[in-house]
C-alpha cells in the first residue's frame, strides 16, 4: 500500500494542531475546580441547601468541570473570620449577613439600617430590581464579587427576663448583637447593653446568663435552641437585613467569561430556591416556638423604637452615597 506523501508545510500545520489540542486539554484540566464555600448555619438550613443546589446547577452547566464543596456549621470559622478569609482568597464563596460584611463594603450598612424597609415585600422589590443589581456590582473595589442576595426575614428581639412591649421594657437588658458597630449602636440607642458575640456562642451566653437575650429571625431563634432560654419574643422586625453570597476576587478571576456567566446565573437560581425553603422554615419555626410556650409579643409600641433610631439615620446620611441609596430605597413602592 502506498503511503500518502506530506509536504513540510503539511507537517508543520499538523504539529501546530496537535500542540494546540494538547494545550487546550491541559487548560481545561487546570480550569476544573472544586470551590470552597463557607456558611455558619447547619446542614439543613435554607442557605446551606441553596449553596448545594447552586453546586448542582454549576456542575450540570459546566459539564462536571466545576462544583462547590459547602462547609456548613462554622467549619471554616465564624462569619467575621470567613469574610476576611474570602477577601484574602483562602475561601472561594461565602454566605454572610450584610451587617457583618458592612465593615468591608459600606453599602451593606445601609441594607442593615434599622427600620428602613417597610415590609419583606418592600425588601424583595429593592433587592430583585435595579438597586439590588447596582449594590452587587459595587463589591469589586473591596475584594469581593457580589453574586446574589438571600432572604433572612425580619430580625426581632427576644430575651428570658420580661416581655418587651415598649422602649422602657428593653432598658438595661444585655442583648447579644452581631459583631457590627451599627448593631451595637442600635441596641445602645434603645437603652439596652449590646454584647458582641459570635453566633456560635449565643446559646452558651443565654444558658449561663452572660446575656439576657439577643435579636434574630424565627429560624435562627428556634434551630439553635435559643427559645429554650429566651421565652419572650417581640416581633420588632427592626432590621430586615438580607444575606449576601459573595465570591473572592481571586476565585472569580480564575474563571473564564463563560464560567462567570454560569456562576452568576446559578447564584440567582439558588436565591429563588432558597426563598421558598425559607418561607417554609420560618412558618415551622414560629409554630415550634409557640408550641414550646414562648410568649410572642405583637402589640409593642413601634413609634418610640423608630424615633430612637433618628441619630443613627442622621449619621448614615452624612455620607452622600449612603444618603442617596437610602432615599432610593424609600422611594420603591
Amino acid at each position: 500500500m502506498k503511503l500518502p506523501v506530506y509536504s513540510r508545510a503539511d507537517l508543520s500545520r499538523t504539529v501546530a494542531l496537535v500542540g494546540a489540542l494538547s494545550l487546550t486539554a491541559v487548560s481545561t484540566s487546570v480550569a476544573a475546580r472544586e470551590f470552597r464555600a463557607a456558611d455558619t448555619q447547619s446542614e439543613d438550613y435554607p442557605t446551606v441547601q441553596a449553596l448545594n443546589y447552586m453546586s448542582r446547577v454549576i456542575a450540570e452547566r459546566s459539564g462536571g468541570r466545576h462544583q462547590i464543596k459547602v462547609f456548613h456549621s462554622r467549619q471554616l470559622g465564624e462569619e467575621k473570620e470567613t469574610i476576611e478569609q474570602t477577601r484574602a482568597g483562602a475561601i472561594d464563596l461565602n454566605r454572610t449577613n450584610v451587617a457583618l460584611i458592612g465593615g468591608f463594603v459600606p453599602a451593606m450598612n445601609v441594607l442593615a439600617m434599622p427600620f428602613l424597609f417597610r415590609s419583606i415585600e418592600h425588601l424583595q422589590k429593592v433587592l430583585d430590581g435595579p438597586i439590588g443589581n447596582e449594590i452587587l456590582n459595587g463589591f469589586a473595589p473591596y475584594g469581593f464579587v457580589g453574586l446574589a442576595f438571600h432572604d433572612s426575614g425580619g430580625r426581632s428581639i427576644y430575651n428570658g427576663v420580661r416581655p418587651v412591649r415598649s422602649v422602657a421594657d428593653i432598658k438595661g437588658l444585655r442583648l447579644r448583637v452581631q459583631q457590627s458597630e451599627l448593631m451595637s449602636n442600635m441596641i445602645r440607642a434603645l437603652g439596652a447593653e449590646p454584647i458582641e458575640l459570635p453566633y456560635g456562642q449565643v446559646l452558651t451566653g443565654l444558658a449561663t446568663m452572660l446575656i439576657d437575650g439577643a435579636e434574630n429571625n424565627w429560624p435562627s431563634f428556634v434551630t439553635t435552641g435559643h427559645y429554650k432560654y429566651a421565652g419572650y419574643y417581640t416581633i420588632t422586625e427592626h432590621t430586615m437585613s438580607p444575606e449576601v453570597l459573595v465570591m473572592s476576587q481571586k476565585a472569580w478571576e480564575s474563571l473564564s467569561s463563560e464560567d462567570r456567566r454560569i456562576f452568576r446565573e446559578a447564584a440567582v437560581r439558588s436565591s429563588q430556591f432558597m426563598r421558598e425553603k425559607w418561607k417554609d422554615l420560618e412558618e415551622r419555626s414560629r409554630r415550634q416556638a409557640e408550641a414550646a410556650g414562648v410568649t410572642i409579643v405583637t402589640d409593642f409600641d413601634r413609634k418610640p423604637f423608630e424615633a430612637a433610631m433618628a441619630g443613627i439615620h442622621a449619621k448614615a446620611q452624612r455620607d452622600p452615597a449612603a444618603a442617596e441609596l437610602i432615599e432610593s430605597i424609600r422611594k420603591v413602592e
